[in-house]
């Protein structure tokens, strides 16, 4: 069956249908990753956004649940050719009965490099999947990403304790979180205690924690004011790490400003170089916008983007806390940067 993949500059892509029998309208963004589809599609992140992967094949090793980083929040899936009959053992189901079950429409067949050229030239647009061309695509042009952070964050706290005995309490704000975050602060012998975005900064306060950790999430960071607020009133009472939109949070909540990037930076081989020195770092990310390093008062530019220059990490040394906009916690992707959790540890009093 025909479907077919519309931007909103009128430009069609025909493909074919799998997935969904549904149509989807949202951000059209691409990622360069050449594993990790499972963690991409299940990163709230992607919260209203139409996934495009550059890499040709997917779904060759199926769908794994206990690999899930979280619900699946995006709008559609675009590949160059789906695997119809994965190889691995651990695989439960094929991407095309996931899709259908989640409700997601996916579309394949098409060129995906001339699409990723396009955006790269152009810039990140809106698009929409259907199964037949629009005459008006109004409805495209106006789509935009809202209230994303209070879709994708959890309902109620939920504890999560590590295997050994407890040495800190760490508070994590979920805007749209992975799970190997809180994997990875468990695994360095930390009780997580998740909280809803809309979690009041005296509640964080008052629970006897030894730091803060701040998580990823989609949309516009300068839309979440009420997050801003309450990230200022935590900052410099206790030690506070930030990851991808909890960094963007936390440099407006000192004064900073965020830009939207042209087409955004989304894969699990992008290089970052350690401030001061030629060190570089091999990160995944999932972001559109950035902080502009120079406008946050009281901050220090720690990371930069190798590729374009763009900031990538910061520090605020008077308040002991510090965020990237990289994921150390990576999944996918490689691990470089995993030593940043102990150096949260290291901040809340630990040894390591």
């Amino acid at each position: 069956m025909k479907r077919y993949l519309v931007l909103q500059n009128g430009t069609v892509f025909e493909g074919e249908a799998f997935g969904a029998a549904a149509e989807g309208i949202g951000e059209l963004v691409f990622t360069t990753g050449m594993n990790g589809y499972i963690e991409t599609l299940t990163d709230p992140s992607y919260c209203g956004q139409i996934v495009l992967q550059t890499f040709p094949m997917i779904g060759n090793y199926g769908v794994i649940p206990a690999d899930f980083e979280g619900k699946c929040h995006v709008r559609g899936y675009v590949v160059r050719e789906w695997c119809e009959r994965p190889s691995n053992f651990r695989s439960e189901k094929t991407l095309d009965e996931y899709l259908k079950e989640i409700g997601v429409p996916g579309i394949c067949g098409i060129d995906t490099r001339a699409v990723t050229k396009l955006l790269r030239e152009q810039g990140t647009m809106n698009a929409g999947i259907f199964d037949s061309v629009p005459t008006d695509l109004s409805a495209v042009a106006d789509y935009a990403v809202t209230g994303a952070v209070e879709t994708v964050t959890c309902d109620r706290p939920e504890t999560i304790s590590p295997d050994g005995d407890v040495k800190f309490r760490v508070a994590l704000m979920d805007y749209g979180k992975k799970n190997n975050i809180e994997r990875s602060l468990a695994a360095r012998g930390c009780e997580v205690t998740v909280f809803p975005a809309a979690t009041k900064a005296e509640e964080i306060l008052a629970g006897g924690f030894d730091g803060v950790m701040l998580s990823n999430g989609p949309g516009d960071p300068a839309d979440n004011t009420f997050e801003i607020g309450e990230i200022g009133k935590l900052m410099g009472k206790l030690p506070v790490f930030g990851i991808c939109l909890g960094h963007q949070l936390m440099a407006i909540a000192q004064g900073g400003k965020t830009v939207k990037l042209k087409y955004g930076h989304r894969g699990v081989n992008q290089p970052v170089r350690e401030a001061g020195s030629h060190r570089t770092f091999i990160s995944s990310q999932n972001h559109g916008y950035a902080v502009v390093s120079d406008s946050v008062p009281g901050g220090r530019e720690t990371f930069i983007n190798a590729n374009d220059g763009t900031c990538e990490g910061m520090s605020y040394d008077a308040m002991n806390a510090f965020s990237v906009q990289f994921h150390p916690e990576a999944c996918a992707g490689p691990k470089d940067t995993a030593f940043l959790f102990d150096e949260f540890i290291k901040r809340m009093g630990g040894d390591r």
